[in-house]
């Protein structure tokens, strides 16, 4: 049974940071694209970042770009997010994903994509003061 599990969110103030992390299971993990996505309150869902299957492609949405890192360390069958200089309007629950298909090309997924993404059951970021 394939099983992603996030970790790693919390409450932060505004310019601090966060490392989340994914645990994935039931598949073999160094064969698959995996992307991060994250569902604002009341918001739907919107696609972070994507990592190739060996780490070395990686793409962000515009509003991450120089703030988040996407990695990956396959030994471990683990995907981090790397969150600095929060800002408010990060909050959200953040989503671990990955794609039906294995050995997928690193992409920008619009809503209704990510939508049709495999998803683990998220770990909440809020960024407060």
């Amino acid at each position: 049974e394939v099983e992603l599990v996030e970790s790693g969110g919390d409450l932060v103030q505004p310019g601090g940071s966060l490392r989340l992390s994914c645990v994935a299971s039931g598949f073999t993990f160094s064969s698959y694209t995996m992307n991060w996505v994250r569902q604002a309150p009341g918001k739907g869902l919107e696609w972070v970042a994507g990592i190739s299957v060996r780490g070395t492609t990686t793409k962000y949405c515009e509003s991450v770009k120089g703030r988040f890192t996407i990695s990956r360390d396959n030994a471990k069958n683990t995907l981090y997010l790397q969150l600095d200089a929060l800002k408010t309007s990060d909050t959200g629950m953040y989503y671990c994903a990955r794609e039906a298909a294995a050995y997928s090309v690193v992409k920008i997924y619009n809503e209704s994509e990510s939508e049709r993404l495999l998803r683990g059951q998220g770990t909440q970021v809020t960024v407060s003061s």
